[in-house]
């Protein structure tokens, strides 16, 4: 590996056990200024729906408030899920965020619910399973920001912004959507690491230059609990887990405290499911993770990480991303 490699943040915004939508919403701001002070390239929310332990799920309302307390740090949608949403409601809340914050303003897509089916009704989604439906929506959506003329109708705001998009995936569609467009692609591998590899290749293979942009920009989303220990570390990343277990075993909530040896207590198949959830991290001491950081980047020749890590007491939860900020500067250096 031999480029400069950007990190950013990818927030959840969660809601601690013991605490409201404001704190969380209140911590998230304090992290996107902790970010910007640390020179984080941006600082993405995203959209969860029926979830009492992620506060995101107005996105573009969280960011405002992001937007609000923060001066260069870009912000956006990691992402909004394109399904839930008319093109023309996205183009006019994500209009006016860049209307207020110009020049800072990203735009991830994901084709996902990011709930479950009584949630999307409850949301009077369509459930509409053609798979040609988050293309057109995509395309829709980039013509009203670009301010096409040949639509009839001008998104306001919005039209005219040129917003940049990027496409998200945990599967080969979003690579091949985002090859097919031109688009900057970001892969879950912070939860969903399995075709990381496979999609990373169709999307460099077949991607098409754009008015965005001319080479490919690939993006992985990475864990990283960071410490002065390993025994430290390896603690404060078990409020994920737990967080992780009970939402694969249907028993999602607000985020635990830490537990100690948590890993260790879980039966076989939960530590398992746990060790394939988490290829895409980094638990331990700096140097713990400078080298997994940099094993995952040789892999994956990533031009971008973005940093996810849902830690319980948030001084702890800005120390490791202000470690994951030394180990960026070890490795530009």
């Amino acid at each position: 590996m031999n480029k400069a490699v950007k990190f950013s943040i990818l927030d959840l915004s969660p809601v601690p056990q013991g605490e409201n939508v404001k704190t969380a919403l209140d911590r998230s701001r304090a992290l996107a200024q902790h970010g910007e002070s640390l020179g984080f390239e941006r600082f993405w929310m995203a959209e969860h729906h029926g979830m009492a332990g992620i506060a995101s799920a107005a996105t573009s309302v969280a960011l405002a408030h992001v937007g609000a307390g923060t001066k260069t740090i870009r912000i956006g949608a990691g992402g909004i899920m394109l399904p839930n949403h008319a093109p023309m409601v996205i183009a006019e809340q994500f209009g006016t965020l860049e209307a207020l914050f110009p020049g800072r303003v990203d735009l991830g897509l994901g084709r996902a619910p990011g709930s479950d089916q009584r949630v999307a009704q409850a949301m009077r989604r369509n459930l509409n399973t053609d798979p040609n439906q988050f293309p057109r929506d995509v395309l829709e959506l980039q013509a009203l920001l670009e301010g096409d003329a040949g639509l009839g109708i001008e998104a306001t705001p919005g039209a005219g912004s040129k917003i940049p998009l990027y496409i998200l995936g945990s599967s080969l569609f979003g690579a091949q959507l985002a090859a097919a467009l031109g688009l900057p692609y970001a892969f879950a591998s912070h939860f969903a690491p399995q075709a990381l590899d496979e999609a990373l290749a169709i999307y460099r293979r077949d991607f098409k230059p754009s008015a965005q942009l001319s080479e490919p920009y690939a993006m992985c989303g990475f864990n990283i609990f960071a410490a002065d220990t390993d025994d430290e570390a390896e603690h404060l990343a078990t409020s994920m887990m737990q967080s992780f277990v009970a939402l694969r075993t249907g028993n999602p909530g607000k985020l635990p405290p830490p537990v100690e040896g948590y890993r260790e207590s879980l039966p076989p198949q939960a530590q398992s499911m746990l060790a394939q959830i988490m290829q895409g991290s980094a638990v331990g001491a700096p140097d713990a993770v400078l080298s997994d950081v940099r094993a995952f980047l040789d892999r994956t020749q990533a031009d971008e990480l973005i940093v996810c890590g849902s830690i319980f007491d948030q001084a702890a939860r800005e120390k490791s991303y202000g470690l994951a900020a030394e180990v960026r500067d070890l490795i530009a250096a």
